[in-house]
């Protein structure tokens, strides 16, 4: 058999293996399936203001040319460490917003091409990292946790260890800089 039709089958199985327990546990599956999805729309509908916020700050810093002047001014530290300055941007939006960094990700790789050094780069750091403050953001308050300072360090400095490891990896594997 070809591993394409198991994977295929792999939705449809896991969809009647859940009916098949409600059955046998005698579970109202359909009630259970609306009730989880009301609940969905309305904690969506909670974390509605939490987005908006973040993604208007984040249009704001790139339509006022703050995140370029940054970018400019960082472009001689970035290069003597062979961590090329257009990926500053990346570096400030990937903590931030997932949407924003795959967006600055793609510009970068419409920009230089796919095999560009660059494009290599920003598509290991896109892998390699998270979005820490969305995280924090939206999940710790859905819950209600207010503090969240610990979690916040942890999560920007595995950010941080991340974007570093992506390049040098990068540089490594694709220009064998250290060699």
């Amino acid at each position: 058999m070809d591993l394409v039709f198991f994977a295929k089958l792999i939705l449809p199985l896991f969809i009647l293996v859940i009916l098949f327990s409600a059955l046998i546990t005698r579970t109202d599956a359909y009630s259970a399936f609306v009730s989880g999805g009301k609940e969905g729309l309305q904690m969506a509908a909670e974390l509605l203001p939490f987005l908006v916020g973040m993604m208007a700050a984040i249009s704001v810093l790139r339509s006022s040319g703050l995140l370029l002047w940054i970018t400019n001014l960082l472009s001689p530290l970035f290069l003597t460490f062979h961590i090329p300055a257009e990926l500053f941007p990346l570096f400030l939006t990937r903590p931030i917003s997932g949407t924003a960094a795959l967006s600055i990700t793609a510009d970068l790789t419409h920009t230089y091409g796919t095999e560009h050094i660059i494009s290599r780069m920003a598509a290991v750091v896109q892998g390699s990292t998270d979005t820490t403050l969305y995280i924090l953001t939206v999940y710790f308050g859905a819950v209600g946790i207010k503090k969240m300072g610990r979690a916040l360090a942890v999560g920007l400095l595995a950010d941080v260890t991340g974007m570093i490891l992506a390049v040098v990896v990068t540089l490594w594997y694709f220009q064998n800089v250290w060699s």
